[in-house]
């Protein structure tokens, strides 16, 4: 059986539109028994009412169910509206009848929800319906008043029922087109999205992928150096101001070294140093994090405004994103960088303004693709990967040029809740 997460949604639609059927007809056979006297069996009328009200009950119920629903079990759902409306029109003129256009909403339903097969087998059960409507069913009879002949008096309520059954079903047809297009309108939106967020990970995948050969690639070189500066410093004992420089390229060969090992352990490191932690600290903490990796750095005091006590949650990837962000923003400018962080009762906003040259505008709308990169010698990933970090976490990163100058950095993150906190 085909399970589609829209049936669901149509079948909720379909008891909208039973809802609105059953006060319709319930209006309009009152209206023919007590308005106009017509001659009607009213308790089997009354009877097909309720039950149909009681399929719409149970179909409410059955979508509060975990259960999935089938395409099956909707279509079920379509061929007994259809023999509601029979027994109804049967009563009440059959074909005649100009509300027999009730019969097409269960097709246009399923030509809109259900695989082919179960439309053409809906088009042959109202087909069917239909003729034998034509043939079979009790008329309607008005009493004779004597100021006018009952043929006439028959005609005008056919008129009157086609013109309200025109205006019912011109506003069934528009209300049901109109959200269909919506429905589709944010299927296509949520694909857009899935396949964008497929595209990062795949681009994510090549880096890690890169990124990996590349570090088992490097030991090669890298003992290579250890085993040259080691010559190197048995050869030249006796200058020592060479001794110097070789024992500082020593270091950064080790650190270098060091490095590469720590990488295939960063996964560990990442599960055991996430947590929730207060906005607060996480950001004072980044903060003398980055001035210890960065000496140099110039930013006046951060100005902060929480409402609260918000947390977020911590992790390496995420500090490593805001670091990111902080040092393109220090590479932009010498001037101090102007950081403010605020939140309201959903997210927190971080903020930097530097005073560099601004973004150019050709490269706006690519910023946070990899390879794209204002810096004359930057590689272009830093941003796609710090993008790609705070969508992880549900935040978003944003880049303006500032009508002063220089470029302002907008982070929204957001804040987690009590019940994500015990969670973690």
């Amino acid at each position: 059986m085909n399970y589609t997460s829209n049936t669901r949604h149509q079948l909720l639609q379909l008891s909208y539109i039973r809802t609105v059927t059953i006060f319709g007809q319930s209006g309009l056979l009152l209206y023919l028994y007590l308005g106009l006297h017509v001659s009607l069996n009213f308790w089997l009328i009354a009877f097909a009412l309720m039950a149909m009200a009681l399929l719409n009950l149970l179909s409410l119920i059955r979508l509060r169910s975990p259960l999935p629903l089938t395409q099956l079990e909707f279509f079920f759902q379509l061929v007994a509206d259809i023999a509601f409306y029979v027994c109804l029109l049967y009563q009440v003129g059959g074909a005649g009848n100009p509300f027999s256009a009730l019969l097409l909403i269960p097709l246009i339903i399923s030509a809109t929800s259900l695989p082919k097969k179960f439309i053409w087998l809906t088009a042959f059960l109202v087909t069917i319906s239909y003729s034998l409507l034509m043939r079979y069913f009790i008329p309607i009879t008005l009493p004779d008043t004597g100021h006018q002949h009952q043929a006439t008096a028959l005609f005008n309520l056919h008129m009157a029922g086609m013109w309200v059954n025109f205006i019912l079903t011109a506003l069934l047809i528009t209300w049901f087109v109109v959200n269909i297009r919506e429905n589709l309108q944010r299927q296509e939106v949520k694909l857009n999205r899935t396949r964008e967020q497929n595209l990062r990970n795949q681009q994510l995948l090549s880096l890690a992928t890169m990124a990996a050969g590349t570090a088992h690639e490097m030991g090669t070189p890298l003992a290579t150096m250890r085993v040259v500066l080691h010559e190197m410093q048995l050869d030249h004992s006796d200058n020592t101001e060479l001794l110097d420089d070789i024992e500082l390229l020593q270091s950064q060969v080790e650190n270098c070294s060091d490095r590469l090992k720590h990488l295939a352990e960063s996964v560990k490191q990442e599960q055991r140093d996430s947590r929730p932690l207060p906005a607060e600290q996480f950001f004072r903490e980044l903060l003398d994090r980055w001035l210890f990796l960065r000496p140099t750095a110039n930013f006046n005091p951060p100005e902060i405004h929480l409402n609260g006590k918000p947390t977020v949650f911590s992790s390496i990837p995420l500090q490593q994103a805001f670091i990111n962000l902080l040092n393109n923003a220090a590479d932009a400018s010498d001037k101090p960088l102007q950081i403010e962080i605020s939140s309201d009762y959903q997210q927190i906003l971080f903020s930097i303004k530097d005073q560099g040259p601004g973004i150019p505008l050709e490269q706006v709308e690519k910023l946070g693709s990899p390879f794209i990169t204002t810096k004359g010698k930057g590689l272009g990933i830093g941003l796609f990967l710090t993008a790609s970090a705070l969508d992880s976490y549900g935040g978003e990163v944003r880049l303006f040029n500032q009508p002063e100058g220089g470029t302002l950095t907008e982070v929204k993150l957001p804040i987690i809740k009590e019940h994500q906190n015990d969670e973690h």
